[in-house]
């Protein structure tokens, strides 16, 4: 409510008064919208971080190929702009949060393309793979049966040292002017995946893009068929 305060009457300000004011009345006034914008923007977030354990629904079976296709579809405008794709294999059907299945890919996914190459057309491809066949990856498999679902991007990527900084909040790789965003997403991608028993890691270098790795308790597989 004080938020909604400062807007509106910093609107009425440069209706009523606006020609009264010089050129850094206006600039004070602008620069005074435009911060309660950014804040009410993070306290959205903020509270969309908190509810991932508060306001969480009932777990039930969830498609994670449609959930993808959904989030896919949403993205249309921002991939048709940068001639962009998504490559999407077979994905699992598990017991998890519909919504909250969907906030994390349209995070991920919407992080793919946010941080692209300048003049390179965003690739984003998401695979899974049951763990039992992941024995022969470096990266080691889930402590129990499971999937292992990756986004990987050929984006800016990031430093290594920094695969684990990118999932606290309010952290930023780039400032404010380069890239929009409050530094909240991917902490609540790490939040939902752990409050279903899962987990994610990061994965990239400057200039070579970046991949996320989710691991997800197993329920049942892209045919339907539980693969316990």
């Amino acid at each position: 409510e004080p938020l909604r305060k400062i807007q509106a009457f910093g609107d009425r300000l440069k209706q009523k008064a606006g020609e009264a004011l010089d050129a850094t009345g206006r600039d004070y006034v602008d620069r005074m919208q435009s911060s309660a914008a950014r804040m009410r923007t993070l306290i959205t977030d903020l509270l969309t971080f908190s509810r991932v354990s508060t306001q969480g629904r009932a777990f039930a079976e969830v498609d994670l190929a449609e959930v993808v296709a959904g989030v896919v579809s949403d993205l249309e405008t921002q991939l048709d702009a940068t001639g962009g794709r998504v490559d999407v294999g077979p994905l699992p059907r598990l017991l998890a949060d519909p919504t909250q299945m969907r906030q994390l890919f349209q995070n991920l996914l919407s992080n793919a393309l946010k941080f692209r190459k300048p003049g390179v057309p965003p690739v984003v491809v998401v695979r899974a793979t049951p763990a039992a066949d992941l024995t022969s990856i470096a990266v080691p498999p889930p402590p129990t049966s499971g999937w292992r679902v990756t986004v990987t991007d050929n984006g800016i990527g990031f430093e290594p040292a920094y695969a684990e900084r990118i999932f606290e909040l309010f952290q930023r790789l780039h400032g404010r002017g380069e890239y929009e965003g409050t530094g909240i997403g991917l902490a609540v991608c790490r939040k939902i995946v752990e409050r279903h028993g899962g987990r994610i890691v990061a994965h990239g270098r400057t200039g070579e893009g970046s991949q996320f790795v989710i691991d997800l308790p197993d329920m049942a597989g892209p045919d339907g068929v539980t693969s316990r």
